[in-house]
């Protein structure tokens, strides 16, 4: 059966630019929506914000079987290369496009950095599906990258944005993150989904089924991932409308350093596996799982450290934004290479 990209995903960097239309006519219109916002807030939480960005992370965490976390470990192999691909080289790639894009403006770079650090746990199963891989390990490996996410997230957020820009000596980098603050909002943004999504994985398999859970229950929560996505986008806009001018500039500005770290991620990781033997299935599974990211978590963070007018959440918008059609292509590049070296 052919896999195809349903409507909205297809669709997705058109929805984002107009959210962002929809969101800087708001601010046009109505100049106290800042106000407004505040007056939602407690601290530094704006819930309407906050309860979207854990709506925004439960579908895909729903979707984890965890329970198949034992059979990874039985290929060590490819889970080796797995995890080396996704929490060495894929951090540090775009650590490096950071610096070299954006050292200039620290707290682009940061944003950037966010995203690297946040591996993917939600759309690569659309990528994946698309590129004929191994479904079932793309699910081994986004559960193992669910979890290492909740271990590690908040340390290698400490040691990429405040410790090692100083030890390098990176001009103007003067953006700190309190360690504190980060493993706050990941457990906000990131255990709770977590435990909603296991939670209620278990209690409804239980009560209704394996097939009713994946047929009925996980395509009707789906979309509410995007609906909150675009929800965030229009109203963090709602908060850019004096700055309209100069977002077309900083998308682009931003989206060089993705579209590259996109582009090298797969051909990386896909020929790293393809000597090693790897099945192409497997090879898919394991390229689509360490080139795209978890934008999701990568904004929740973004807003609740620096807030929803910082540039580092505004990075975390454009991610999708840019990833939806470089990953479109990568598929078809990735069916092309399966012709080329799979025969």
């Amino acid at each position: 059966m052919q896999v195809k990209l349903k409507f909205l995903d297809r669709y997705l960097t058109l929805w984002i630019f107009l959210a962002m239309a929809v969101g800087v006519s708001l601010g046009y219109l109505f100049p106290n929506i800042s106000s407004l916002t505040d007056q939602l807030s407690v601290g530094t939480t704006n819930i309407p914000l906050a309860i979207g960005l854990i709506l925004m992370m439960y579908p895909p965490l729903a979707k984890v079987d965890y329970s198949i976390l034992p059979k990874a470990f039985k290929d060590k192999k490819v889970i080796g290369i797995s995890l080396f691909l996704n929490w060495i080289l894929g951090t540090s790639l775009m650590f490096g496009l950071a610096v070299l894009f954006l050292r200039d403006d620290p707290d682009y770079m940061a944003g950037l950095i966010l995203i690297g650090l946040a591996r993917c746990i939600a759309m690569v199963i659309v990528w994946s599906d698309l590129a004929k891989a191994n479904r079932e390990y793309t699910a081994l490996l986004v559960a193992l990258n669910s979890i290492f996410q909740i271990i590690s997230y908040s340390f290698l957020v400490w040691l990429f944005i405040n410790v090692l820009p100083s030890k390098l000596g990176i001009a103007n980098f003067n953006v700190k993150v309190s360690m504190a603050e980060v493993m706050k909002s990941v457990f906000i943004y990131l255990g709770i989904p977590f435990i909603a999504g296991f939670v209620s994985r278990y209690l409804l398999i239980k009560a209704k089924g394996t097939e009713w859970y994946h047929r009925k229950y996980i395509p009707a929560i789906s979309p509410i991932t995007l609906y909150a996505l675009l929800f965030t986008i229009v109203l963090m806009f709602s908060l850019k409308g004096e700055k309209i001018l100069e977002l077309p500039l900083d998308v682009i500005k931003i989206a060089i350093p993705l579209v590259i770290y996109f582009v090298i991620m797969f051909f990386l990781s896909f020929f790293v596996a393809k000597p090693m033997n790897i099945d192409y299935d497997k090879n898919a599974s394991i390229a689509f799982t360490a080139t795209g990211n978890n934008f999701e978590l990568a904004i929740a963070v973004s807003i609740a450290v620096f807030g929803i007018h910082s540039k580092q959440a505004f990075v975390g918008v454009i991610g999708p934004l840019v990833e939806v059609p470089v990953l479109i292509l990568l598929v078809k590049t990735s069916l092309w290479l399966k012709k080329r070296f799979y025969s």
